[in-house]
């Protein structure tokens, strides 16, 4: 009887550190992602004049056809 209760108590310990595992791996991956964030958000805006030069050129063509 004891042998049984030792290992319903190992079974129930191991499953309740399983999910503090996965629960800690979940916390450090949330704090990773938001350092992360300031880091993306300091990106340069991309340049706008490739795409107002395409532009004219489509209007140009067009005018040609």
């Amino acid at each position: 009887m004891i042998a049984m209760m030792n290992f319903a108590t190992l079974t129930v310990v191991t499953i309740f550190a399983a999910a503090v595992a996965v629960g800690f791996n979940s916390l450090l991956l949330r704090v990773a992602f938001v350092l992360m964030r300031p880091a993306s958000a300091r990106r340069m805006p991309a340049r706008t004049e490739l795409a107002r030069g395409t532009a004219e050129l489509a209007r140009a063509y067009a005018t040609q056809r």
